[in-house]
């Protein structure tokens, strides 16, 4: 976590410096303060900061030291259990596809929410229950 925490203050740092050197560079060539990409940086700036602070505040407080910042951990040590993955499940596939449908369908006509609604019933009970059929059944 030290490396993060490093890694935004760097970052916040080269925000601000690119920030005050795109204000400069605005004002000797148009006279005037471009202020779309002035705000941009200083915001990603401010976010910058916000993120070092906060991952530094974590990083003190948290009791201990992460496997990645010790040189002696073995990967395994920062490896936990995440669950239960399909390999060869194509259901989210099919989910993708119908939420990217039911998406489109309300910001474009809301009648295709008609036709992703079903779309996403069947994948969410086909990938809910791919392991009680066929190969993988238990």
């Amino acid at each position: 976590m030290k490396a993060n925490v490093n890694l935004f203050w760097i970052l916040a740092v080269f925000f601000g410096l690119a920030d005050v050197l795109y204000i400069v560079w605005s004002l000797t060539d148009t006279r005037e303060i471009e202020e779309v990409g002035a705000v941009a940086l200083g915001l990603s700036a401010i976010l910058s900061l916000f993120l070092g602070f906060y991952l530094n505040r974590v990083h003190r407080h948290q009791g201990g030291e992460l496997p990645e910042d010790i040189l002696s951990a073995n990967i395994d040590d920062g490896d936990p259990e995440l669950g239960h993955f399909s390999p060869w499940s194509w259901w989210p596939i099919i989910m993708a596809g119908g939420g990217a449908l039911m998406m489109l369908g309300l910001s474009v006509g809301f009648w295709m929410s008609f036709i992703a609604a079903p779309l996403l019933l069947v994948a969410v009970i086909g990938w809910t229950y791919e392991y009680y059929r066929g190969y993988h059944a238990h």
